[in-house]
C-alpha cells in the first residue's frame, strides 16, 4: 500500500506497522497459497513482474517469475524484500524509473483505494500501459464497494471506492482490454479478525461457488493491446 496523500515518511510507517506488523508471517504465509493456487495462471514463468503498492512485499515474493520489481512509498518496505526484489521507492503517479515496454505483468492488490484522487489513478494507469510490453497483463485487486458497505471506510486512508465495473472502465479508457472482472473473490480482510486457517484459505481458492457468499473484494485482469 501506497499512500500519495501522506507525505511524510514516519506517518507511512506507522500506518504500516499498526496494520500489518503483527501478521507479517502469516500474510505472506496466504499469499504463497494464493500465487501457487491461482495467480500463478496468470503470470509465466519467464515474466517481468511489477508489484504495484507493494507494501510488505507479499505478493512479489511469494510468485514465481523471473525479475521482480516492487515499488511503494514507504521507505520501511525494502526491509523485508529479497535481494532477488528490485525496490522502487517513489510516487506511482508520477513516471515510473522504468523503461517503455519493459513489464510482462503489474499486480496491484488493496492499493488503488489508496490513491486521493482519480487523476491520480488515471495517471497511474498510463504509466502502467507505458511500462507494460504489448499483450502484457495488469491484476487489480481491491474492496468492491458494492459488497463491502461501510466497512469501506474502516480505514481511514481509503479515498476511491471502486467496484469491478468501474475499475474496468478505467482501464478501458486508458486503452487496455479487459479480460476478466470478477465481482467477488476474496473476503475484505483475511488477517483483522481471527486469520483463516492456511488450508481454508487453498480450499477457499479452489471452490469458486465460495466466492459468492464470502467474496467482497473484485479482480479486474486487463491486457495491453499486441498493437496500439
Amino acid at each position: 500500500m501506497e499512500q500519495l496523500e501522506l507525505k511524510d515518511p514516519a506517518e507511512l510507517q506507522r500506518i504500516y506497522r499498526r496494520r500489518f506488523d503483527a501478521h507479517v508471517e502469516y500474510r505472506l504465509n496466504v499469499w504463497r497459497v494464493l500465487a501457487e493456487r491461482f495467480f500463478s495462471r496468470h503470470v509465466p514463468a519467464d515474466a517481468t513482474v511489477l508489484d504495484l503498492g507493494c507494501g510488505y512485499g507479499h505478493f512479489i515474493s511469494a510468485i514465481q517469475c523471473a525479475h521482480k520489481y516492487a515499488m511503494d512509498f514507504n521507505p520501511e518496505a525494502i526491509k523485508y524484500l529479497s535481494s532477488d526484489i528490485t525496490f522502487i521507492r517513489q510516487d506511482c503517479s508520477q513516471p515510473w524509473m522504468l523503461p517503455d515496454n519493459s513489464l510482462d505483468v503489474i499486480f496491484t492488490s488493496n492499493f488503488f483505494e489508496h490513491l486521493s484522487s482519480k487523476a491520480l489513478l488515471r495517471d497511474t494507469l498510463a504509466e502502467a500501459m507505458r511500462c507494460l510490453r504489448p499483450g502484457g497483463q495488469i491484476l487489480a485487486l481491491g474492496p468492491n464497494a458494492k459488497y463491502v458497505g461501510g466497512a469501506y471506510w474502516d480505514f481511514w486512508d481509503h479515498h476511491l471506492a471502486l467496484t469491478e465495473q468501474s475499475m474496468a472502465e478505467i482501464l478501458e479508457v486508458q486503452g487496455f482490454r479487459v479480460t476478466h472482472a470478477i465481482r467477488k473473490f476474496l473476503p475484505y480482510t483475511m488477517v483483522n479478525r481471527r486469520p483463516f486457517p492456511i488450508l481454508f484459505v487453498s480450499l477457499y481458492v479452489m471452490l469458486r461457488p465460495a466466492w459468492s457468499v464470502f467474496g467482497k473484494q473484485f479482480l479486474v485482469i486487463a491486457r495491453k493491446p499486441a498493437q496500439r
